[in-house]
């Protein structure tokens, strides 16, 4: 019995360390919670936000100094979200620039 008890608070304290935080409602202490966020970069999130909501992780990304696509992933995987969404990193496809429209052709000279 004493064992199933210490087994519940044990998964209980496991789940809440894994509740997920929302960039856009969190307290700098709620934000420290999360593996890797600090006191500077808590306040480096807390200043951007005062310009309004992260609409996505790449609004995050633009506009917080010091987190990158590498921070985004490991801030997702311990619980940081933005709204109600984890980062996925983005393909290979959308990286890729955009191929260059063909430059016009050029009047053949006169003979």
């Amino acid at each position: 019995m004493f064992r199933l008890l210490i087994a519940t608070l044990l998964a209980a304290f496991a789940f809440a360390a894994q509740a997920s935080v929302d960039v856009n409602k969190a307290s700098q202490a709620e934000l420290e919670t999360i593996k890797g966020i600090g006191p500077a970069l808590s306040t480096k999130i807390l200043d951007a936000r005062k310009a309004g909501d992260f609409k996505s992780w790449a609004d995050m990304v633009d506009r917080v100094a010091g987190v990158g696509p590498g921070n985004a992933a490991r801030f997702s995987q311990a619980g940081l979200t933005v709204g109600s969404a984890s980062y996925s990193a983005p393909t290979a496809a959308s990286k890729a620039p955009a191929p260059k429209a063909a430059a016009p052709a050029k009047p053949a000279a006169p003979r």
